[in-house]
């Protein structure tokens, strides 16, 4: 995992944060939403860790007429060399092991739905038949700012089943220096090979087995369960949170964790992983009342204060 870091870092520059935070993501069986800008390397990203982790990688320009069809497959009327017809399924770009859906929240809600099945349950229903996707299956979404015209707000199911909402900011000065002299020039390095998807699902599984300690676990629920209005201690989430995060960011936490401790070379996680993860894991599964927007709160904040007073505190 070290070589597949270090390989990464080698293409993209200036994204650090961003790429170890996709590592653990996709170590944990996750799927990401993306959020940034346009050109700052995100379908790059994509592209380089399919090549880099073994994985067949496919990418979905996202449109607001684009249909479920469009993304898992349908039937056709076929004929046979009797000239008998019947319906056959053809895949749809979903069928692959590492999906960039560009652009995400430009699709309608229909089709965000038909996404929606495949990211949960790893299986597409047509026609009333199921079709299992590859294994591992693992969707990077990009998303344009809500305030676009022509984009449609994905809802709290979607959001939630999204392992973390990873946040991709300008680069830094000598990074971008990196990136004009690398990707305008002759010598522009393609990334290798090195893993195969039989390693990743291999890796995925092992670190199920990573121990957990009592004190990240209690670290874990702490933070969880003071980020929601109904049982918080803390006078700001009470104020200004509408609704908290749900079980599934404990169980993202403690998969996160064990994935970041594998990261940095170490053989258990510590309370600095739930640290670092916080942010990421918990942005998109909480949600800020009328009075925060308009007193101008926003949810880093929120979230920073949570580990403040619950973890460091």
């Amino acid at each position: 995992m070290a070589t597949v870091h270090r390989e990464v870092n080698a293409i993209i520059f200036g994204q650090d944060q961003v790429i170890e935070e996709t590592l653990v993501s996709i170590l944990s069986g996750g799927h990401v939403l993306l959020i940034g800008l346009p050109g700052l390397g995100k379908t790059r990203l994509v592209e380089t860790l399919g090549t880099v982790l073994g994985l067949d990688e496919r990418r979905v320009q996202f449109t607001p007429d684009l249909m479920p069809g469009d993304i898992i497959g349908s039937e056709i009327l076929d004929e046979d060399d009797n000239g008998k017809r019947h319906f056959r399924f053809v895949k749809g770009p979903t069928f692959c092991q590492l999906l960039m859906a560009d652009e995400i929240n430009r699709a309608s809600p229909r089709t965000q739905s038909a996404l929606l099945q495949a990211m949960q349950e790893k299986r597409v229903s047509v026609a009333g038949h199921y079709h299992d996707l590859p294994q591992p299956f693992h969707v990077l979404a990009t998303q344009n700012p809500l305030e676009q015209e022509g984009t449609y707000p994905l809802p709290e199911a979607q959001l939630d089943r999204f392992f973390m909402e990873i946040s991709v900011q300008y680069p830094e000065r000598d990074a971008e220096r990196a990136i004009l002299m690398t990707t305008t020039g002759n010598d522009n390095k393609t990334p290798k090979r090195i893993f195969s998807s039989a390693e990743l699902l291999q890796a995925q599984a092992l670190l199920r087995d990573i121990p957990v300690g009592e004190s990240v676990v209690e670290a874990i629920l702490t933070l969880v369960r003071e980020g929601r209005p109904e049982t918080s201690t803390l006078n700001d989430v009470q104020k200004h949170v509408a609704w908290g995060p749900g079980p599934r960011a404990s169980q993202a936490l403690m998969s996160g964790v064990r994935a970041r401790c594998v990261l940095h070379n170490r053989l258990c996680p510590s309370i600095d992983d739930v640290i670092a993860l916080a942010s990421p894991i918990l942005r998109h599964r909480m949600a800020l009342n009328f009075a925060a927007r308009a007193e101008g709160v926003s949810l880093d904040t929120i979230i920073e204060q949570l580990i403040t007073r619950t973890i460091n505190g």
